[in-house]
């Protein structure tokens, strides 16, 4: 009899365990199809407001007109607004809703100099515009808010509870914005975030990104006539020269994996002139951010001989520096779930003739047009890039994923990425981005189970590691791109 009541009871726990998990699914269904209907009811609003973004083209921390729209965008839609967070006037952070969980969406939208482009599939330079969204920030953060707008209202109807939080962060294009809010403790009470990148593929982020730290290297030397006097002047673009050579040498002699590039900014003014000043901008990129450490004092030693061996001096300035990218497999897989019912845009006859257009610049085999309507499988890869989301995922756990803004085979920071920005398809492209965004984090709030495992698998990722911004106590490079 024991036994026969047991087995009873086991039945009707397994039976209410199916209803219970069949009534949690068929919530999250109707959530997000109210999430989604939101979205494209708004995508005229979205759309015009990244536009009005990639059309001012600022570039890092200079992101002014494009900080403004967003945080009006935000505040029209109920948001609390907190403006010039982390000791940067253009940064952030919007919050609606109170408690637990809080859900943190990152946003960018800051532009790249001398990516001046309209939206045409041949290279044509805007006047008066210097730089242009060769990286698609312009989107990212626009699609960013829409995925926030759509989460406030299911919080406003009470149909979910907690907080849902919109991290504004400028200059990622080199400047760290999203370092220094790290750094400030501002995602102490986050328990995921969220965020997204415009690409050429469909792909949730299943690859780490290389940890970075750049600096400018100024040289200061003697001026004069570089003929009638050469033995009186000592030219500090000797310097930037002798480092560069060296530096290039030691490529050799780094482990394979590093990335180390350079760009003069300044070397004189005229050949006939000794140059007193020169400088040099550097990155040095590892997957392991202890050894961009260690490369990167072998380039300021590199600096250091040079001065010596050119009787000039040099300092130098950090500007950036940023952690690998940590993925969170468990949230990666929801949110693959959910771009895969989503799925990708599909070109109309016209687009089609601009992505057979554009292809025509690119060098090497691309993906055909079409494939913007695919998704891509979870593909573990080795990432290229760096990020300071990569910050952002070393204290609380982190998702991303990309979206086809780009016509596919598009480099970033091209003038190609310039052009797809300003299309009907990249903007249609960010509403797949804020709508996997939305669906995301509605798992997120109705399935606590979802983070705590998030967050087992992210303090085992991280084990005893004390986060350390590698910049430093350093204030913001404010004016970096001058």
């Amino acid at each position: 009899m024991r036994t026969i009541i047991s087995t009873i009871i086991l039945l009707l726990d397994l039976t209410i365990s199916y209803a219970q998990k069949k009534s949690l699914v068929i919530n999250l269904d109707n959530l997000k199809k109210e999430a989604s209907v939101s979205i494209d009811s708004r995508y005229e609003t979205y759309k015009n407001v990244e536009l009005q973004i990639w059309n001012a083209a600022e570039v890092g921390f200079k992101e002014n007109k494009s900080t403004n729209l967003l945080q009006s965008t935000l505040k029209a839609n109920g948001f609390n607004v907190e403006s010039g967070v982390a000791g940067m006037p253009t940064a952030f952070i919007a919050t609606y809703g109170t408690g637990h969980p809080v859900i943190a969406i990152l946003a960018e939208f800051d532009a790249l100099p001398g990516l001046s482009q309209d939206s045409s599939a041949i290279k044509t330079l805007v006047a008066g515009r210097n730089a242009g969204h060769g990286c698609g920030h312009h989107l990212f953060g626009t699609g960013s808010v829409a995925a926030g707008v759509a989460i406030k209202q299911l919080i406003e109807s009470g149909r979910i509870k907690g907080t849902v939080k919109i991290f504004g962060s400028p200059a990622e294009e080199g400047g760290g914005g999203k370092v220094y809010m790290v750094r400030e403790g501002l995602f102490k009470e986050v328990d995921v975030a969220l965020h997204w990148h415009p690409s050429d593929v469909n792909a949730v982020a299943f690859s780490s990104a290389l940890a970075y730290k750049s600096a400018k290297f100024r040289f200061h030397g003697i001026s004069a006539h570089a003929s009638g006097a050469p033995d009186k002047g000592r030219s500090a673009l000797d310097g930037v020269e002798a480092m560069d050579n060296m530096v290039n040498m030691m490529r050799e002699h780094v482990p394979q994996e590093t990335r180390i590039h350079y760009v003069i900014t300044q070397g004189g003014k005229a050949p006939n002139v000794v140059p007193d000043f020169a400088e040099v901008f550097y990155y040095v990129r590892h997957p392991e951010r202890a050894q961009v450490e260690t490369i990167f004092e072998r380039v300021v030693k590199a600096a250091e001989g040079a001065a010596l061996g050119t009787d000039t001096k040099v300092d130098h300035e950090v500007i950036d520096g940023t952690h690998d990218l940590l993925i969170n497999s468990t949230l990666a897989l929801d949110m693959q779930e959910n771009l895969m019912k989503i799925g990708g845009i599909r070109y109309t006859t016209e687009e089609l003739a601009f992505a057979n257009s554009l292809q025509s610049s690119f060098l090497g085999k691309v993906d055909p047009p079409d494939s913007a309507s695919m998704v891509r499988s979870l593909q573990p890869e080795k990432g290229q890039g760096s990020t300071d989301v990569g910050d952002v995922s070393y204290v609380v756990p982190t998702v991303g994923m990309s979206a086809a803004t780009w016509v596919p085979g598009t480099p970033a920071h091209s003038w190609q990425a310039t052009a797809c920005g300003g299309k009907d398809m990249a903007a249609r492209a960010m509403i797949v981005a804020a709508k996997t965004l939305a669906w995301t984090a509605i798992d997120l709030f109705n399935r606590p189970a979802l983070i705590e495992s998030a967050k087992a698998e992210f303090n085992q990722q991280i084990g005893n590691y004390q986060y350390k911004s590698l910049l430093g106590d350093r204030k913001p490079a404010l004016n970096y791109r001058d």
